[in-house]
């Protein structure tokens, strides 16, 4: 009996595959399509087996969907700009895009290694200057849209680096790669205004239905639509406070809350620390002026803000009340009050908001409760140490407000507002618009010309692409396109006098946010054929990671609208992705050196129930599970595993075990079970006699009857099953019947049943197909083996014989005077007499009829019986 070799047998079929071409989309346009799409990768280095999960899931509904008559488009590209390709050129005097077309050339082999079924002539690289090219023709057009802009904004300063860090980089106020403190300036940026799509973009999200819920909340809820209201509040002494600029600053300050209904509990106002008004005070002020030069060195990302202590400073100004103007509140400054939400300005209800609170307990501030919650007793509510944030009735307010119901409150309110023409009801968004200025060199460069006489003006599209020069150096700090002796000294367009160009590059984002549509047809000319896209878009099924679930994806999503708008793509709807599927990850041991230094997997060893560093032979620390990632390097080699288990057993092992929205835990003992699996599998199709007489693998063993038949529906079923299965991406139950279907396979070797040897045939070529998304190698080596006709990758989808799939029996449920009590599996054909007869045997019935006499007993055949006793 041989033993299956898959360094043998897959590489033959991957270049079988390539010979055939089999994997090109859009051969037959006839055919229904079907564009499925993994997120595509970061060329950082190599691909371990976590990788391959998403990628592996995108493979089998590729594959699959191919097999049900579909024109499949399943390309790959490189998500290739970003910064650690300019970190690796500082740190190893390389050039960013030498290190990353290296990286591509590796990771490209190590998919090819695992067996996708990729359009690789759709390959793309979104370094390649033959993309920007098109992305930066977009951008033109948005801007000629205007839905691109250049204004000053806020941004986190690294003054060592000489670069704007992203509130992410920030940690504990201090650049993550220089450690200096990070400084808030002003600087001139490009944005992108996807707040005009804010509504279209929530409303958008009701017609995902193929999208997990939690991440159509995830994108709702950072777009962040609310009903609420402008409030204006009059400051009581602003001429003391503000002297001669209190009518340049106004003699209201205006905030936007969602919880009107809470105003008579407001304990305070707060500005941001770079308010205007907050400003204006600071200049006469060292203690506030040092309050605002110390909030500069604090982040300003939602999880710095919720974190950090909270600061702030009385500025000595008072407000009146908007519903009561004997009633005044002190206005403060608060760091965790940003310019750039609202209107820079909140009221402070403490009982209502837990960062209100905090604020309030820290400075002393009142905190009165004015929304009761359901089934609390007004006389003994209290607000301790948490906020109710919840809806309640509203109380301890005025008698008009006292007594309704949180939304019928806010609308009163906000009617009262109106009425005293200080307030009015609006509808505002959380969202701001995407800043996508950076500040480095590895990026695609922003086609802007700046002129002192004409302003900011396009690239001509004709010069386009404006390519990023080769000969750059990173041994100073900052942006090397900033201090490059040329690239940026150009003429005007428009006046031909001298000019520079935008040093910025685009975020990365922006090129991640319509590569999808490029993939239809990556052409010379156009950033995508507009016939292509319109066929193929939108992606029918995107399978990615939820670290993705709202930027990207929104991103995405208005990139859509955008282009649309632009005569770009047609689109209608906007949306590029129908199905969304965001999968778990693989999850690893941890192991740490005794002096703290991460460790890879094979770098220990268990010794008398210990680990140990295998170099050193000390002692070493088991770390929790956790995702596998290079930083903490609990990582398997893709290449390492496949060649020792192969392609297969990844793919496979991967699929298994966790639903594959939940994390699935690397062990040895799972390879190993795959690895057994396989030899199993391929020596149940070794056993097969090899004859002229074998019939061929897609013919069906008509007339079989006994074991014979119990096989064929057994087969049957496992093809009606795991075709469910993986319509409802639930591969690991797809693995779980397969692994079932081998196994009664399995068990007919020594039978010699009449009609088992074209059972056995007919068995074995059903499970070579339902096997050939999950493990293909091993599927095309038995369908090769048991004579199947062309590649299996081409082959129909199998279908279930109905006949196969009905049951033989019924079960049915037995009531005793209307409560169920039992149950019955009989033939289906059983008479009603015959059924009674059972019924009346039952143990069960028996035990409750003790001491009864049955009346009667009715049969429903095929559904139920009743017995009837007293």
């Amino acid at each position: 009996m041989s033993r299956y070799n898959p360094s043998q047998s897959e590489p033959r079929w991957r270049a079988a595959w390539d010979q055939a071409d089999s994997f090109k989309s859009g051969a037959d346009p006839s055919r229904p399509k079907y564009y499925v799409l993994e997120m595509f990768p970061y060329p950082s280095g190599r691909i371990h087996v976590g990788h391959s999960r998403n990628y592996t899931m995108g493979d089998v509904v590729a594959r699959y969907k191919k097999a049900r008559g579909f024109d499949v488009l399943h390309p790959m590209g490189w998500d290739a700009f970003g910064l650690p390709a300019e970190n690796a050129a500082r740190e190893r005097k390389v050039n960013p895009r030498d290190w990353t077309y290296e990286n591509i050339e590796a990771m490209k082999g190590q998919l090819q290694r695992l067996g996708l079924a990729l359009d690789w002539s759709k390959e793309i690289a979104t370094c390649d200057p033959e993309y920007y090219k098109h992305q930066q023709a977009i951008f033109l057009k948005f801007w000629e849209k205007g839905l691109a802009y250049r204004k000053s904004a806020k941004v986190n300063w690294d003054p060592v680096d000489n670069t704007v860090l992203a509130n992410e980089q920030v940690i504990d106020g201090k650049g993550w790669r220089s450690g200096a403190p990070v400084e808030q300036r002003e600087l001139e940026q490009w944005f992108f205004k996807i707040t005009d799509y804010a509504d279209d973009l929530t409303d958008g999200l009701e017609g995902l239905t193929r999208w997990p819920e939690k991440v159509r909340l995830m994108q709702q809820n950072w777009i962040g639509r609310s009903r609420g209201a402008h409030v204006r509040f009059p400051v009581a002494n602003a001429a003391e406070h503000l002297g001669a600029e209190a009518v340049a600053l106004g003699d209201r300050i205006e905030v936007f809350t969602t919880r009107p209904d809470t105003l008579f509990g407001a304990a305070f106002l707060a500005l941001a620390p770079d308010h205007p008004i907050t400003r204006h005070i600071a200049q006469d002020n060292p203690d506030i002026a040092a309050f605002i030069r110390r909030c500069e060195q604090m982040g300003t990302s939602e999880e710095d803000i919720e974190t950090a202590p909270k600061l702030g400073v009385d500025l000595g100004l008072r407000v009146k009340h908007p519903l009561d103007p004997d009633w005044e509140l002190p206005v403060w400054s608060a760091n965790f009050v940003l310019s750039s939400y609202g209107t820079g300005a909140i009221f402070g209800s403490p009982a209502g908001d837990q960062r209100d609170l905090d604020f309030a307990r820290k400075y002393d501030l009142p905190v009165k409760p004015v929304v009761l919650p359901p089934g609390a007793d007004a006389a003994t509510h209290t607000i301790e140490d948490e906020a109710f944030t919840g809806v309640g009735v509203v109380y301890n307010s005025a008698e008009w407000l006292n007594g309704l119901e949180t939304p019928e409150a806010i609308e009163t309110v906000i009617s009262k507002l109106e009425e005293a023409g200080l307030g009015a009801g609006a509808t505002t968004f959380r969202l701001r618009d995407w800043l996508v200025s950076r500040q480095r060199y590895w990026g695609c460069p922003i086609p802007v010309i700046h002129c002192e006489s004409c302003g900011a003006v396009p690239v001509p599209e004709d010069q386009l692409p404006v390519r990023l020069p080769e000969d750059v150096s990173f041994d100073r700090p900052g942006n090397p396109l900033d201090h490059h002796p040329s690239w940026k000294h150009v003429d005007c367009p428009r006046c031909g006098k001298p000019a520079r160009r935008e040093t910025d590059t685009l975020d990365t984002f922006v090129c991640s946010s319509w590569y999808f549509a490029r993939f239809t047809a990556p052409v010379e000319d156009a950033p995508f054929e507009a016939e292509a896209a319109a066929r193929w878009l939108p992606v029918d099924q995107y399978v990615g990671g939820i670290e993705h679930a709202i930027l990207h994806l929104l991103y995405a999503r208005f990139f859509t609208r955008a282009m649309r708008d632009c005569g770009l793509v047609d689109l209608p709807s906007g949306e590029p992705f129908e199905g969304l599927f965001t999968q778990g990850m693989v999850v690893h041991e941890t192991y740490r050196a005794e002096d703290g230094r991460w460790l890879l997997p094979e770098d220990v060893e268990e010794r008398d129930g210990s680990v140990v560093e295998i170099a050193t032979g000390k002692p070493a620390i088991r770390g929790a599970l956790e995702k596998m990632s290079k930083s903490k390097k609990n990582v398997v080699d893709l290449d390492r595993f496949i060649a020792d288990f192969g392609a297969d057993t990844a793919r496979w092992f991967v699929l298994s075990d966790s639903p594959p929205e939940r994390d699935v835990e690397y062990t040895e003992s799972g390879v190993e079970g795959v690895w057994r699996f396989i030899q199993r599998v391929w020596s149940t199709i070794d056993a097969l006699p090899l004859s002229e007489t074998l019939p061929k693998p897609v013919t069906p063993a008509a007339g079989a009857k006994g074991e014979a038949l119990a096989l064929r529906k057994t087969a049957h079923r496992s093809v009606a099953e795991v075709t469910d299965a993986i319509e409802g991406f639930r591969f690991n139950s797809g693995v779980a019947k397969l692994h079932d279907f081998a196994n009664a396979l399995r068990k007919t070797e020594g039978s010699n049943a009449e009609g088992m040897l074209a059972a056995r045939a007919e068995a074995a070529g059903l499970l070579a197909q339902l096997l050939a998304p999950f493990m293909p190698h091993l599927a095309e080596e038995i369908w090769a083996r048991l004579g199947g006709e062309g590649l299996i990758c081409d082959a129909a989808w199998p279908e279930p014989e109905a006949a196969l799939l009905e049951d033989e029996t019924a079960t049915l449920p037995i009531q005793v005077n209307g409560k169920r009590r039992s149950e019955l599996v009989v033939a289906k054909d059983a008479s009603p007499d015959e059924v009674e007869a059972l019924a009346r045997k039952d143990e069960h019935v028996k035990r409750v009829t003790d001491g009864l006499t049955i009346r009667k007993v009715i049969v429903v055949p095929g559904r139920i019986v009743n017995v009837v006793a007293n």
